[in-house]
């Protein structure tokens, strides 16, 4: 399953994207950014900032059209969770 990263140091802006591997690594990604942008601002680097991300997976589901493939919001199947986070913690 592809899934990759979208983050948006600063709404409204173009989205950052990046592959990753598993919804673990992309909550660390998601908090690495986080913290960057929180030291960016309480450093002076911007003088303020309203970031925005999440994950998305690649969706290839047939539809009476044929494949859809187009990027859409994570969640898992089975639980219905759609917070990364949420699904990591609940699977500790």
């Amino acid at each position: 399953m592809k899934m990759k990263v979208w983050w948006i140091p600063q709404v409204p802006g173009k989205p950052f994207e990046v592959e990753i591997a598993t919804v673990a690594e992309g909550v660390k990604i998601m908090d690495v950014l986080t913290d960057y942008d929180k030291f960016q601002f309480e450093n002076n680097i911007k003088p303020d900032y309203c970031n925005a991300g999440g994950i998305m997976v690649f969706d290839t589901t047939d539809t009476e059209d044929g494949p859809d493939g187009s990027w859409v919001d994570w969640y898992d199947e089975e639980s219905g969770e759609d917070d990364p986070r949420a699904f990591l913690d609940a699977a500790a």
